[in-house]
C-alpha cells in the first residue's frame, strides 16, 4: 500500500514502467458551487420510452469495449434519422471499460461544444458511467472534465440532456456506438486518447510484483523447511491457507513447532529428540506424519482414502485439491493430537 500511495503522489515506480496512475482531479478543479451545472439523468428501459425521447436536435450515442486485451471508445452521432458523424477513441491496454465509458460521455460534451445546434440528447448503457458524471462530488477527472464541459455549453445557451439506455436492446443507435467502440478497440492505431492507469491495475500490478518478491525471499531462505513440504511457493501458500481453519495442531503440522520430541529437544525440555519408535530416529513432525510405524495403521487408512501412497512430495498436490486436504489434516490433527499429550 505504500507503493500505491507514492505513485498515487506523482513518484515514478519501476513496476509500472511509463504508466501514470489516474489520480482523481483536485478541489480547486471543480466548477464554483455558483456555476455547476444540475445534472438530471433519466432512464429509458426499453424501445417504446426510447422513442418518445428521440425528438432532438442531436442526439449521441456513446459505448466503451474491452475486447482481446484492447480498450477503445466511440460516439455515434445522429441528426434526425440518420447518423450524421462517428468518432473513434483509443485508450490504453491496461484502462477499463469503465474508463472508456467516461471517455466517449467527455468527448460527447466536448463535441456538443463545439456544434451549431441548441438541444442535444447523449445515450450511454453505462448507469455507473453517468452517475459518476452526475455527481456533483465525484472527482474522477474525467467527470470533472465532462461536467466542465457541460457547463460550457450552458454558457452557450445549449440543451444537454442525459440518458440511460439498456444495452443490446435493438435501438440503432447504441448498436451502432456499440460496433463502433469493439472496432476502436481492436483496429484503431493510434496515440491513446486516454492512457492513465486506473488504481486497479495498479493495485494488481504491485500486488503481482511483492507476492514474486515474496517468492524469491521464501524460496532463497534456509528457513521455513517444514512449511516448504506443504507450500513450495509463498503466493500458492497464501491462497490455500485461506481456506483453512487454523488450529493449533494444523499450525504445528506446517511449522513443525510443537510437541514433537526433536523441537523440544532443541529447547531442553526433554532430553533426547527420538522417536519411541526407533531410538536413532527423531520426533519430527515429518516423520510422525509420513513414516513412524506406532501411525502405520491410520496412515494406511487415510492412503486409503486417498487412493495414493503418503509422501513428502506428493504433500503440495495434496494442499491444491481441498477433499484431499481435508482429509490430510483432519488425520494430522489426530496424529499430533496424540504425540502432544505422549511428550507433556
Amino acid at each position: 500500500m505504500a507503493s500505491l500511495y507514492v505513485a498515487k503522489r506523482g513518484a515514478h515506480l519501476p513496476v509500472l514502467g511509463d504508466r501514470d496512475i489516474e489520480r482523481v482531479a483536485s478541489a480547486l478543479e471543480r466548477p464554483h458551487s455558483a456555476e455547476q451545472v444540475g445534472i438530471e439523468l433519466r432512464s429509458l428501459v426499453d424501445e417504446e420510452q426510447y422513442l418518445e425521447h428521440r425528438g432532438y436536435e442531436v442526439r449521441i450515442f456513446t459505448d466503451g469495449s474491452k475486447i482481446e486485451g484492447k480498450v477503445g471508445a466511440a460516439l455515434s452521432i445522429w441528426t434526425g434519422e440518420a447518423e450524421a458523424k462517428t468518432l473513434k477513441l483509443a485508450l490504453s491496454p491496461h484502462c477499463t471499460v469503465y474508463q472508456a465509458e467516461l471517455l466517449a460521455l467527455c468527448e460527447a460534451a466536448n463535441e456538443i461544444s463545439r456544434r451549431k445546434e441548441n438541444v442535444f440528447a447523449i445515450f450511454s448503457d453505462s448507469m455507473a458511467a453517468l452517475q459518476t458524471v452526475a455527481d456533483p462530488d465525484s472527482l474522477h477527472v474525467l467527470a470533472v472534465r465532462m461536467r466542465g464541459a457541460l457547463s460550457h455549453c450552458k454558457t452557450q445557451g445549449k440543451s444537454v440532456s442525459l440518458f440511460w439506455i439498456k444495452a443490446h436492446a435493438g435501438l440503432e443507435g447504441n448498436e451502432r456506438a456499440d460496433a463502433l467502440a469493439k472496432a476502436a478497440a481492436l483496429r484503431l492505431k493510434k496515440k491513446p486518447n486516454y492512457d492513465r492507469c486506473p488504481v486497479s491495475f495498479a493495485k494488481r500490478v504491485i500486488r503481482m510484483d511483492t507476492l514474486a518478491e515474496w517468492d524469491r525471499r521464501y524460496s532463497a531462505e534456509q528457513t521455513a523447511s517444514v512449511t516448504k513440504l506443504y507450500f513450495p511457493i509463498a503466493s500458492e501458500a497464501y491462497r490455500i491457507i485461506r481456506k483453512i481453519e487454523m488450529t493449533k495442531e494444523v499450525a504445528q503440522a506446517f511449522t513443525g513447532h510443537g510437541g514433537f520430541s526433536e523441537y523440544l529437544a532443541r529447547f531442553k525440555c526433554k532430553e533426547s529428540p527420538a522417536c519411541i519408535c526407533d531410538p536413532y530416529v527423531d520426533e519430527s513432525v515429518a516423520h510422525v506424519l509420513l513414516e513412524c510405524p506406532v501411525f502405520g495403521s491410520a496412515r494406511f487408512d487415510l492412503e486409503v482414502e486417498l487412493g495414493q501412497r503418503l509422501d513428502a512430495r506428493e504433500l503440495p498436490n495434496l494442499m491444491r485439491k481441498t477433499c484431499a486436504r481435508n482429509l490430510f489434516l483432519k488425520y494430522a490433527i489426530k496424529i499430533i493430537k496424540e504425540v502432544n499429550k505422549r511428550n507433556k
